[in-house]
């Protein structure tokens, strides 16, 4: 059955496509297995409770229609302010909140060190951003920007709340702005999408925009709340949302209320936060927690941002779950929120779960997995910037950052095939790792050290607990002795040291090698030993002759092959490795509207044939619960395909590339996983019609096709339907094949004139003769007028065709004749083609010398330089590579004309 909500109508209906519930809640309380709840754009203020569970083969999915055009708000509206010396006040009678009041209760819980600077849970909104709460009305009035913030200049934008005579007061400091014309609202609710009670399974929702909820502090022994949320159920899947502005978390998968247990640690203070912690997970499987009842959910193509503590936040709820092809950026920025819950993802128990293709962005920490990560893996990830930004306030430790931090777990857990871009890489307080291909530019901190609870006089060790595996039946229980590790067909590349962030370190006294260093490598494991230091200890070994038996407690082995160390980044004492003192290598991100660009020379240098093929059975066996590194079904794994995806060779390339043949990497892209609001406002739901494994979308066709036949033509949901459908991705090959395909070319640049100056080269058993050529970016077309040829060449890659129909034009020329810089161009592009159609009878490589050294006379004065290879064409400026589109508008001497013709051969 299909039920239709659209807000904007004058009353709520039955729910049929001809009269919609006004409320998403009106569907939620009838929605049955199989259903499909259809959301028409608007703005619905509601928090949305589930009443009843789909089934694995009929779930119950929410829809909008306009993919983000339908938003679950937990904000309402705040009009009627008064002036009040430099700021604005207004007053909200109790009665208005019900029975949850956010601004009369606090951020609080286990973990959570808001002590001195207090918050409450809710929070105003300017225009959608939350404002920044301070301590007292004088701090209102003269607000200072936040040293913390990593958004300083919007943090004085601030409020401050107080109540009295059954009223909440709040004022605040909007810079100058009327908020009766503004858009100014507050947040009233606990979450948007949130089940009351737990066991609602197999739900879907996708599409939303889900914001501005007044969510609680979120610690592994507590109730885990969260804008959406399953509440300890099975098999959700959240695709394709706009998540952000929670005051703590977006996207709970986590821990249900235990009575008698919930923030036990801050509430009784009798025992340690760990022995609680311990004492959950064994209350929780003894309450039924397992694979069959919880976990297996799916988070994909969502953008999740702006949230206060995490983007994804879960305790054992989250297990056998797969987060994959997400945008998670700008988590815990304004710093108003403090403790050791924070992150883009912050997982506990992540038993199986799969964290893969995810851009994970300035967040105070990228992904945290803390406790049992066991066959966790984390695999394609792009994490940058998960570091405070220079110039900012670092308060304490944990603020420093990193890219992936996996704390007191046993494993095994995986990282393999990321780019961890970060000024730290890892925070390695556990065992039972593996780092396979990955490309490193940061350090590796607090190895062997940041796994016991501060005790000083009393050893304070935090055991943990480890797990039969792919199952959440506990096995036993252990401290963590470090290594364990290991580390296979990495590039470690240095990069420049920040050294506000040394300061810092040095300050606190944490700048040690086994603390907060800066090194990029393996280097803080020198004094763990060889596998065959380790094993050979346990030989004709004694119990009785071995008391107090101290080699049961020392630090465990590490592995390592196939390296690779450039720019000063150090490997371990003892470890055979590629390094790489000689050469320097540039490496830096390029992002232009979403489309990160990673450009390196490292691959001129990086040698072939030191590695090997890395599988389960290489990496061997986690210590501790004896288990592979392997698949969550037991299935071996074998890295056979880089970060892209493609099939890698027999004596694989290190780190994440498998192509190495090129100075630069495209490594996201708009669209490319994660949903942006932004750059598809009108975008519709999207899946891959032929697709039919994807989890809850096995007769898409078929929904689809049905909505459309009883659709009526007057139908508030007329206009989106007709375009909702199921698109098809596919690329139909036999396309290219069509004789009657006109390619059609929009270039920039026509470059005229070249049978003036003679510009000829052997091609194809021909002498191509160039009259004219069109540039746009780094691709040309030449064309032959005499034998009516074009020929398309891209200069970067190295790639060319023949186009046999074509309609070409450009926007202006320029004439060779009258200038040789771009003559000279045409001249290198005409030479390249030759080389890459093996018709040049000189040496290639002396050729492309020759002419470089000819172009670069005439372009380095204007800090340009040209670098010509047989296999590509490629500008340099000011370190970073441009177009050479981009060369000529800087070079070119003469007036560029405009072009109103296209030259065509049908």
């Amino acid at each position: 059955m299909q039920i239709y909500v659209a807000g904007n109508v004058l009353r709520s209906g039955d729910g049929s496509i001809k009269h919609p519930f006004k409320t998403i809640q009106e569907a939620a309380n009838i929605a049955t297995p199989g259903d499909t709840v259809f959301v028409a754009p608007g703005i619905y203020r509601e928090h949305v409770r589930p009443m009843n569970s789909g089934t694995e083969d009929k779930r119950i999915t929410y829809v909008s229609t306009a993919r983000g055009e339908a938003v679950i708000t937990g904000a309402e509206e705040l009009t009627g302010w008064e002036a009040f010396e430099n700021l604005y006040r207004v007053r909200i009678p109790d009665s208005f909140f019900g029975s949850f009041n956010p601004y009369a209760e606090a951020v609080s819980g286990d973990w959570c060190w808001m002590k001195n600077s207090p918050a409450h849970l809710g929070e105003l909104y300017l225009d959608g951003k939350s404002m920044y709460e301070v301590q007292d009305i004088p701090s209102c009035m003269h607000p200072e920007k936040s040293k913390k913030s990593w958004d300083p200049e919007f943090s004085v934008y601030t409020w401050f709340t107080a109540r009295e005579n059954g009223e909440t007061i709040i004022y605040a400091n909007f810079q100058g702005k009327d908020p009766n014309r503004e858009n100014v609202e507050l947040s009233v609710r606990k979450a948007c999408f949130f089940p009351e009670k737990s066991g609602i399974n197999y739900i879907t929702v996708s599409g939303f925009c889900i914001r501005q909820a007044a969510t609680q502090w979120a610690p592994p022994t507590a109730y885990q709340e969260g804008m959406i949320g399953p509440n300890w159920a099975k098999g959700w899947i959240i695709e394709d949302c706009d998540i952000y502005e929670s005051k703590c978390s977006g996207i709970s998968l986590g821990k249900y209320y235990q009575r008698g247990s919930n923030n036990k640690w801050t509430t009784t203070f009798v025992k340690d936060g760990t022995q609680t912690q311990r004492d959950a997970v064994c209350q929780a499987v003894n309450e039924g927690w397992s694979k069959e009842t919880v976990g297996s959910h799916i988070v994909r193509r969502c953008d999740i941002h702006d949230c206060g503590q995490t983007g994804i936040v879960g305790h054992m709820g989250g297990a056998f779950s797969i987060i994959e092809d997400n945008h998670i950026h700008h988590i815990n920025n304004k710093h108003d929120l403090a403790g050791a819950e924070i992150g883009g993802i912050k997982l506990h128990a992540a038993i199986d779960t799969i964290i893969r293709r995810n851009h994970i962005d300035h967040c105070t920490r990228g992904i945290w997995l803390d406790w049992e990560a066991q066959g966790t893996r984390v695999s394609q990830n792009f994490l940058h910037d998960n570091v405070p930004p220079k110039g900012t306030l670092i308060d304490n430790g944990l603020s420093l950052g990193e890219d992936i931090f996996v704390e007191v777990s046993h494993g095994p857990t995986l990282i393999d095939h990321n780019l961890m871009l970060s000024d730290i890489a890892g925070r390695i307080s556990t065992q039972g790792i593996a780092f396979v291909h990955n490309l490193i530019a940061g350090s590796f901190s607090y190895v062997g050290q940041g796994c016991d609870n501060g005790g000083k006089k009393f050893a304070s060790d935090r055991y943990t607990p480890y797990h039969l595996p792919h199952s959440t039946k506990i096995a036993g229980f252990m401290t963590i002795l470090h290594g364990d590790a290991r580390f296979y067909n990495n590039i470690f590349v240095q990069k420049t040291v920040r050294q506000d962030l040394v300061d810092f370190c040095v300050e606190n006294r944490t700048d040690t090698m086994d603390r907060n260093n800066f090194i990029c490598g393996t280097v803080p494991y020198n004094s763990f030993p060889s596998p065959s230091e380790y094993f050979k200890g346990f030989d004709g070994l004694n119990v009785e002759e071995h008391c107090p038996r101290d080699v049961y407690y020392d630090r465990l082995p590490v592995y390592f092959g196939g390296n690779a160390y450039f720019n000063g980044a150090r490997c371990c004492t003892g470890e055979t490795a590629h390094v790489d003192n000689d050469h320097k290598i540039s490496f830096y991100m390029d992002e232009n509207e979403g489309r990160y660009t990673l450009h390196t020379n490292l691959y001129e240098f990086l040698p072939r044939n030191f590695t090997i093929p890395v599988n389960t059975q290489l990496l061997g066996l986690a210590f501790e619960p004896e288990q592979r590194f392997e698949n969550p079904d037991g299935s071996e794994i074998s890295f056979d395909t880089d970060y892209f995806g493609r099939k890698r060779g027999r004596y694989p390339v290190a780190g994440p590339f498998e192509e190495c043949g090129s100075d630069r990497f495209t490594v996201q892209t708009p669209g490319f996983g994660s949903f942006l609001v932004n750059n598809a406002p009108k975008g519709r739901i999207e899946e891959k019609g032929d697709n039919k494994s994807d989890v809850g979308f096995e007769e898409a066709d078929e929904v689809y096709e049905e909505i459309r036949d009883e659709e009526p033509a007057d139908s508030i949901f007329a206009e989106e339907l007709k375009q909702a459908s199921a698109p098809n991705f596919t690329i139909d090959e036999d396309d290219f094949e069509k004789k009657d395909l006109v390619s059609e070319v929009n270039a920039n640049i026509l470059l005229t004139g070249c049978d003036n100056v003679g510009v000829k080269f052997p091609f194809e058993d021909e002498l191509f003769i160039v009259s004219d050529m069109f540039v746009k970016g780094n691709e040309v077309w030449l064309y032959d007028s005499i034998n009516e040829k074009l020929v398309e060449l891209d200069c970067e890659y190295g790639i060319y065709r023949n186009l046999k129909k074509w309609s070409v034009g450009a926007m202006q020329s320029i004439d060779v004749s009258d200038d040789p810089n771009c003559e000279g161009f045409v001249r290198t592009a005409g030479t390249l083609l030759c080389i890459l159609s093996k018709s040049l009878a000189h040496d290639p490589a002396d050729t492309c010398a020759t002419i470089q050294d000819k172009v670069n006379a005439g372009i380095e004065p204007k800090g340009i330089k040209m670098r010509f290879t047989p296999r590509y064409l490629k500008f340099i400026r000011n370190k970073k590579f441009i177009s050479l589109e981009d060369v000529i508008y800087r070079m070119s001497k003469g007036a560029m004309d405009i072009v109103t013709e296209r030259l065509e051969h049908l």
